[in-house]
């Protein structure tokens, strides 16, 4: 099968086990590890990409975490979460010098990630133990990354190129 088709197949199959498996096992908000898993294939895909993507995407759910922290504790005032989202926001761009860090939107993602995970389950940033939303977002940012891993091999696996007719 032609690589397009094979991919197909693999992502297809794949999305449903992934959003069964956030609905129903491992209770993390699919459209995060939908994210992850575009950015694994964003940053270049393989081992490499994975590496980057989850190292990327945890880097923005970290400089989330301590941005709604410091929100949490210096006030909810509209010009004070302003300057603190500015704060990170060139946290982010300061990150992204690292060279496993390079590509600025896959930190975005993590960031953005986090805080809609936060709005999405309703917890504080403060919340101790498993229900934190940045643990949750990270989970998710992790599994999407294993997804995209897997559906990469599987893809692969189902990928053959005719051989042209000779004669």
């Amino acid at each position: 099968m032609k690589k397009p088709e094979a991919y197909t197949l693999s992502i297809g199959l794949l999305a449903v086990l992934d959003t069964w498996l956030t609905a129903t096992v491992l209770p993390v908000p699919v459209w995060v590890t939908f994210i992850a898993w575009a950015s694994f294939f964003v940053l270049g895909a393989g081992r490499a990409g994975f590496v980057k993507s989850v190292a990327s995407n945890l880097s923005g759910t970290a400089i989330s975490a301590l941005t709604l922290l410091a929100i949490a504790t210096i006030g909810q005032q509209a010009i004070v979460v302003a300057i603190l989202v500015g704060v990170g926001s060139a946290a982010m761009v300061q990150a992204s010098k690292i060279k496993l860090l390079d590509v600025l939107p896959a930190i975005v993602w993590g960031f953005a990630s986090t805080v809609g995970t936060t709005v999405a389950t309703g917890k504080p940033i403060t919340t101790m133990g498993a229900d934190n939303p940045a643990l949750i977002a990270a989970l998710a940012l992790v599994t999407g990354a294993v997804f995209g891993f897997v559906s990469e091999k599987l893809g692969d696996a189902l990928t053959w190129e005719r051989s042209p007719r000779l004669g």
